[in-house]
């Protein structure tokens, strides 16, 4: 009897599936130590970064 020839597909597409996981974990682990670095919360847009700053500058009586 023949042997039925193997299919390469299956572990092809493992790998591929591995990698792209792998690949998310990384860029997971990325981006939560730059929000662990920088120390912001949330995305600020320009008119809060302004009173931000304005309210750091303003000396306090």
């Amino acid at each position: 009897m023949a042997e039925k020839p193997k299919s390469v597909l299956l572990p092809v597409l493992a790998a591929v599936v591995f990698a792209g996981l792998g690949r998310m974990v990384v860029q997971k682990i990325k981006a939560d130590r730059a929000v662990k670095d920088s120390n912001v919360a949330a995305p600020l847009d320009e008119k809060t970064r302004a009173w931000i700053s304005d309210v750091v500058r303003t000396p306090r009586q």
